[in-house]
C-alpha cells in the first residue's frame, strides 16, 4: 500500500475553493486501489481525531488562532502529527504533498524529518502567491522566500500550469519540477431556462439569455476587475456585466467604485456569490461571452470551467491563460479599449461557436479530472 499525506488545504468534504476542490477530486476519482490517502483537516473544535471520507483517513488540526500565521502553525501540526502516523504504522516510503508554499520559511527541520521517515516531499506552489497585492511588502517577501526554500528542498515540485513550470526553472535552476494540470467538470448544467432558480436569479436581475457578459472570480485586485469595468463602461453595448464574487463588505469595492463610477450605469450588475453549481454553469452556458482577467496565479479553474462551458472567452493574455487555452479564446492586454473593442466585436456580431467548441475538445483532451488523477497516481507510485 502507497501512503500518500496531503498537507495543506482545509480539509474534507470541499467546503471552499481550489485546493479542497483539488483534494476532493483527487479522492472521488481514485482508481488506483493500492493508494491511501490521509488528508489533514482544518478546525476549530477538533485535534488529532479522524474520520473517514470516501475511504479517506481525514485527521483534524486544530492550530492556535494566531491570524494569518495561523496556516503556518497548521501546516506544522499536520506535518508532526502525519509522522507520528508513520512511525506508530510503520508505513514505508510514504509520500507527503504539500499544498501551497506558506510553510516554505520553516520548511528545513521539516523536510528533514520527513526524509528521516523515508519518505518523499512533494509540494504544489498553486501559483506565484507573493506577488498578489492583498499582501503588505514584508509578507509579499516573506512569502517569495518561502517559495525559494520549497525549491530548495523539495524532492519535486509540482506545477499546474506550464507557465509556472517554466517560471520556476528560470528562477531556481536545477529545481524538479512536474506538470501535471488543475481538472475540471464539464458536465453541462441540468438546468433549463424554466427552472424555477434560473426564472428566479434572471427576473431578480433583469437578465436575458445570451444578453450578457459574465465575470466570476475571487474579488481582489490582480483579477483586474478595475481595467474590466473601466473597458465596459466606455464600450457602446446595451448588454449586462453580470459578476459574481464575494464583494459584499470590502473595502475594495469602495475603492473601485471611486475609481470607475460603475453604480452609476445599470448595466453592470454585481450578484454575489453562486454557490449553486448547476446554476452557475448555466450562468457560464447562457452568456455573450466570459471575460477573464486573472493576471497572478497558474491554472486558475475558473478559466477551465469558462472554456468548459462558455460559447465565447475573452482573456487577459498572460502567459499562465495561454498556456491553458491556447488558441481558443480572444485574448485582450492591457492597453486602452483592447478589451472595449473585443465587447462591441461581440455585441454588434453573432456567437462564433468554433473557438467554444475547441476550448470544450481541448478540456475533454487534457483537463477531466480522470485524466488529472491517473497522472497523480502514476507519480506517487514511482
Amino acid at each position: 500500500m502507497k501512503h500518500i499525506f496531503i498537507i495543506g488545504s482545509r480539509g474534507l468534504p470541499a467546503k471552499y475553493g481550489g485546493f479542497e476542490t483539488f483534494v476532493e477530486q483527487l479522492v472521488t476519482h481514485q482508481q488506483d486501489s493500492t493508494i491511501q490517502y490521509h488528508v489533514a483537516c482544518l478546525s476549530d473544535t477538533e485535534h488529532q481525531t479522524h474520520f473517514d471520507f470516501k475511504g479517506v483517513d481525514c485527521f483534524t488540526i486544530n492550530p492556535p488562532k494566531l491570524g494569518p500565521a495561523r496556516v503556518i502553525a497548521y501546516d506544522m501540526q499536520a506535518i508532526h502529527y502525519a509522522i507520528s502516523i508513520v512511525k506508530k504504522q510503520a508505513i514505508d516510503s510514504p509520500v507527503f504533498y504539500i499544498l501551497g508554499n506558506t510553510i516554505g520559511g520553516f520548511i528545513v527541520p521539516f523536510a528533514h524529518m520527513i526524509h528521516s521517515v523515508g519518505g518523499k516531499l512533494l509540494v504544489n506552489p498553486d501559483g506565484l502567491e507573493w506577488k498578489r497585492a492583498k499582501w503588505p511588502k514584508p509578507v509579499q517577501a516573506y512569502l517569495k522566500f518561502s517559495e525559494k526554500m520549497m525549491a530548495q528542498k523539495a524532492d519535486l515540485i509540482v506545477a499546474d500550469n506550464q507557465g509556472i513550470e517554466d517560471y520556476l526553472h528560470q528562477a531556481y535552476p536545477g529545481v524538479k519540477t512536474q506538470f501535471i494540470a488543475y481538472g475540471t467538470d464539464q458536465t453541462p448544467s441540468q438546468l433549463t431556462s424554466e427552472s424555477s432558480q434560473v426564472r428566479e436569479l434572471f427576473e431578480q436581475w433583469d437578465l436575458k439569455e445570451g444578453q450578457y457578459f459574465l465575470v466570476v472570480g475571487r474579488f481582489v485586485p490582480e483579477n483586474n476587475y478595475e481595467w474590466i469595468l473601466k473597458e465596459f463602461l466606455q464600450s457602446k453595448t446595451q448588454m449586462d456585466l453580470v459578476i459574481v464574487c464575494n464583494y459584499q463588505g470590502s473595502a475594495y469595492f469602495e475603492k473601485l467604485d471611486e475609481k470607475t463610477g460603475f453604480s452609476k450605469d445599470k448595466r453592470v450588475k454585481f450578484i454575489g456569490t453562486i454557490y449553486q453549481q448547476d446554476l452557475l454553469k448555466y450562468l457560464r452556458q447562457a452568456c455573450r461571452a466570459y471575460i477573464h482577467g486573472h493576471e497572478v496565479g497558474g491554472t486558475n479553474p475558473g478559466l477551465l470551467e469558462a472554456l468548459g462551458h462558455t460559447e465565447e472567452n475573452l482573456v487577459l493574455g498572460v502567459d499562465f491563460n495561454k498556456k491553458v487555452a491556447l488558441d481558443t479564446v480572444y485574448y485582450w492586454d492591457k492597453s486602452p479599449y483592447e478589451l472595449t473593442k473585443l465587447i462591441d466585436h461581440m455585441t454588434e456580431s453573432s456567437a462564433q461557436k468554433d473557438r467554444g467548441i475547441a476550448a470544450k475538445n481541448l478540456m475533454a483532451e487534457r483537463y477531466t479530472w480522470d485524466i488529472i488523477v491517473e497522472q497523480y497516481e502514476a507519480l506517487f507510485q514511482e
